[in-house]
């Protein structure tokens, strides 16, 4: 509730105390009501009161259990502030019955009649503030509980069982979902031992020894394994979860999600025999032919070549139409849940346990936003941002993120000259490319070992394979793992191929290097022996770009201050409300005066001929009016509009010829400004 809304409740039933409160409350714009009694007193108690003036006098004598019954039973967000008008003298240090009015109370402040009305009027200004600031906790609360339902409601639309193991006692701690996936029903009891003795006898070593691992290396928990069923069905399912640590690092639960993928591995199965039998047919007939005609042996062999090419093609698009929507949807909700805790770490003060969640809750989601950030970059083929890129300062920026990203059992050695020249390349994807290399040579030596990364120029004269005569710098990554025979090594850059167990790798980081090279003019070079381990390199042409000596590098860490600017009139347009919520939520935080609009409908009617806004933010997809529709309708009104497109796709469509400014979900509140001070300083 608004501090406009909320009151002030006096109880002074003696003398002219009530009337002098209220005619000063009345002038510093505070609403007020009075009451005469403790009975009516305690009754007016509730969520619409800011704050109690009351006289030392009038709780003197009265039965106080009933009020300290109603402060007791408040809720978790409120503490409600008293103000007690004592007589000269009567302050708590040396008056103990006011004393005792504090530990009765609570949340207490003292105020020595006869005062000044300045007094008073600041004391209480400053409880308003205050109950304001409960009351803006408590809409944060309901923010959270309503993002859970949100996620209860993705866990059971994505048939998804969720779980949690205690490591301490092992007690499994299963939802209806997951107990249905093992056979079994929501009330019937389903303790770990019952769990394992649901698993087929195959699979329960490698299920006990993955658990094993996760705990002792703290990486993701990954498996598929079979189950069986009370009546004898056998049942695939995959389980997902993550390791869970205390202050001291000592593992304390597994939490995660589960699914049942029988369906799904028995079509692939079905796929997987069908196949065998299209290549048998393929290969009689290949013999058939051989028998008749060799120019025909070439027909069908660029028949087969199409075959496997169309259905890749077609993998590669389905993959990508499914896991750019999920991403998107994702991105949304992150974005609400992301929004609301950073708005509500401001509200929590020095509370370092709150602090500690919020924090936590923040990784979690930040995680979260960059998977489907990969995920984007992937399923929508983006454009590459191209420009000369300082590889030496972008190895520099990423390092911590890299040590972190391979764990404590791997060492990282980088060796970086003094001076390399600029390359041309896109600086997020080269990170992305490192970061998919080391990850690599971690998966490589899950016994630990050493990462050698360097940086160094190179000249190419040759001009034989893909690579131009040139000169280049190279990114190498070398580990010291199990490394690869010859014809692993040849397979390694095909998409889906992968050396790893089912469910640790998609195959597709090598091909999305390889295919990045090739866009950059560069080539990926991988060199490997069993045994010894694989050395990879990133070969990036030197830019041909001059810049000025003070100009800046593009490299991902390299962003502008970001420039507040003054209070404006903003027409923000979302179609999903708790979005919408969250993000004006962060834009009034900023000063803002925010009007919300549900739809490109709506927000045209609300605009009308634009002269009381100064920026629009709009979502790009929203139901019968795009974004960039809206964008076209608003300047076709007002040409000079600045205008801000928030998405949750890595890029906005081809072909959307706008001159609009871009802001991709999540964003955080500093993005957000950050984003509203480049637009109206360069409109």
């Amino acid at each position: 509730m608004p501090n406009t809304h909320a009151l002030g409740l006096i109880y002074a039933p003696v003398g002219r105390d009530a009337q002098i409160a209220a005619s000063l409350l009345k002038e510093a714009g505070i609403s007020s009501k009075s009451t005469t009694d403790i009975v009516s007193f305690v009754a007016s108690l509730g969520d619409e009161i800011a704050f109690a003036v009351v006289t030392e006098e009038a709780f003197r004598s009265a039965d106080l259990r009933a009020i300290s019954a109603w402060i007791e039973a408040q809720a978790s967000w409120s503490d409600l502030p008293f103000i007690i008008l004592t007589n000269r003298g009567g302050g708590p240090e040396r008056n103990p019955a006011a004393a005792r009015l504090s530990e009765v109370l609570g949340n207490v402040s003292f105020v020595e009649r006869p005062f000044h009305a300045t007094t008073f009027i600041s004391v209480a200004r400053s409880a308003m503030r205050g109950r304001g600031r409960q009351f803006d906790a408590r809409s944060r609360i309901e923010d959270l509980d309503e993002g859970e339902r949100r996620l209860q409601t993705a866990l059971s639309a994505g048939r998804l069982g969720a779980w949690e193991l205690d490591l301490a006692s092992f007690q499994l701690t299963a939802s209806e979902k997951f107990r249905a996936i093992f056979g079994r029903g929501f009330d019937e009891p389903f303790s770990y031992d019952e769990l394992i003795s649901a698993i087929h006898p195959g699979d329960v070593d490698r299920m006990q020894s993955t658990v094993k691992s996760t705990i002792e290396t703290g990486t993701d928990y990954a498996i598929e394994y079979r189950t069986i069923w009370r009546d004898g069905s056998v049942h695939w399912v995959e389980l997902r979860a993550q390791l869970y640590k205390d202050k001291s690092g000592k593992a304390i639960k597994l939490v995660g999600v589960s699914a049942d993928v029988t369906a799904r591995l028995e079509a692939e199965e079905q796929q997987r025999r069908l196949n065998e039998v299209l290549e048998q047919r393929v290969a009689d007939r290949t013999r058939e032919l051989e028998q008749a005609h060799a120019a025909v042996l070439a027909e069908v062999g660029q028949r087969e070549s199409a075959e496997q090419k169309l259905r890749q093609s077609q993998k590669m698009e389905a993959i990508g139409q499914l896991t750019g929507g999920v991403a998107h949807d994702f991105n949304n909700l992150l974005m609400a849940v992301l929004g609301n805790l950073e708005l509500l770490r401001k509200y929590v003060g020095s509370d370092e346990k709150a602090l500690r969640l919020i924090d936590g809750a923040q990784q979690g989601a930040k995680r979260g936003a960059s998977l489907t950030q990969r995920l984007l970059a992937f399923s929508r083929r983006q454009d590459l941002r191209i420009g000369p890129v300082d590889m030496r300062e972008l190895l520099i920026g990423i390092e911590d993120l890299l040590r972190r990203s391979v764990g404590s059992t791997i060492v990282v050695e980088i060796n970086v000259p003094d001076k390399l020249p600029l390359v041309s390349a896109d600086a997020n994807q080269v990170e992305l490319a490192l970061l998919n290399l080391a990850v690599n040579a971690r998966d490589a030596m899950p016994s630990g070992g050493s990462i050698h990364v360097e940086l160094y120029e190179a000249e190419h004269s040759s001009q034989l394979g893909e690579l131009a005569a040139g000169h280049y710098v190279v990114l190498s990554v070398t580990d010291e793992g199990c490394g690869m025979d010859v014809e692993t090594l040849q397979k390694a850059i095909e998409p889906f191929f992968s050396t790893k167990e089912l469910g640790k790798g998609t195959g597709l980081g090598l091909s999305m290097i390889h295919g990045l090279a090739s866009q950059l003019n560069g080539e990926l070079k991988l060199t490997s022996e069993v045994g010894k381990g694989t050395t990879a390199e990133l070969w990036i042409p030197v830019s041909t770009i001059i810049i000025p000596s003070e100009a800046q590098p593009i490299s991902s860490s390299t962003a502008p201050t970001p420039r507040a600017v003054g209070p404006k009139r903003i027409l923000l347009v979302d179609d999903d409300m708790l979005i919408a919520m969250s993000s004006a939520d962060m834009l009034m935080d900023l000063g803002h005066d925010v009007v919300e609009a549900h739809s490109g409908l709506e927000a045209l009617d609300i605009f009308g001929d634009g002269s009381g806004f100064d920026l629009i933010i709009t979502d790009y997809s929203m139901p019968g009016m795009t974004g960039g529709d809206l964008a076209r309708a608003v300047r076709a009104v007002a040409p000079d509009m600045p205008i801000l497109i928030a998405s949750g796709y890595a890029e906005l469509p081809a072909g959307l010829d706008l001159d609009v400014a871009r802001l991709g979900k999540p964003y955080t509140q500093q993005q957000l400004m950050l984003e509203i001070g480049k637009l109206l300083s360069n409109p």
